[in-house]
């Protein structure tokens, strides 16, 4: 079986840090799935390419040019990672501007690895103010390690480049096995409940 991964990036300069960290935490979940036997397919949406078409979408409701098959594979995948640059403490309005137009329904149960970068650690606290909400109102499986990283964070300094690199791989482990352990796509574990009458008679157990 073959794992479909979306990355999704929100880094507006070409090259950005935001691509970079997308790159090397897609990387370490690429690795991490085929550690556990598994078959990886990766697609990267680089959002600035989309942001005309995003944009339209928001005004229209119609997504066209690249957005619709974007959308699409944003759906079907198993694991998604989520990374923005930090604008005015929150994530950026293309990212949330993009994440506006995908069916919350798409989203539901999926496993997310959030990350964001920014000039300075005190930015960190964005993972936990708005990307885990924004990823929870939506259903998403939030994996427990979010990635930020800091300007200092991709030098060669005391702990700097090696803690960043650890948060990378916790992060890429969580999300390979929430996706090689979670139902499949669409199931739902109480479509078929115990009928009320045998849990009454005990046969439910």
């Amino acid at each position: 079986m073959t794992r479909r991964l979306v990355t999704v990036t929100a880094g507006l300069s070409n090259p950005s840090s935001t691509r970079l960290l997308a790159d090397r935490l897609t990387a370490a979940a690429e690795e991490a799935l085929t550690d556990r036997d598994e078959k990886v397919e990766v697609r990267v949406v680089e959002l600035r390419d989309l942001a005309h078409d995003i944009m339209n979408a928001m005004t229209t409701r119609v997504p066209t040019g690249d957005l619709p098959g974007v959308l699409a594979d944003l759906a079907e995948a198993d694991g998604i990672i989520a990374v923005t640059p930090v604008f005015n403490a929150s994530y950026s309005g293309l990212f949330k501007s993009f994440f506006d137009v995908v069916d919350t329904e798409a989203l539901d149960g999926k496993p997310v690895v959030v990350a964001a970068t920014g000039g300075s650690p005190r930015h960190s606290l964005v993972l936990e103010h708005a990307l885990r909400p924004m990823f929870t109102y939506t259903r998403s499986v939030v994996v427990p390690t979010g990635v930020y990283a800091a300007s200092e964070d991709w030098g060669a300094g005391e702990g700097g480049g090696r803690e960043l690199s650890e948060r990378i791989a916790r992060a890429a482990r969580q999300l390979a096995l929430l996706v090689t352990d979670s139902a499949p796509t669409g199931t739902d574990p109480y479509d078929e409940p115990t009928p009320f009458a045998d849990l009454m008679s005990g046969l439910g157990r």
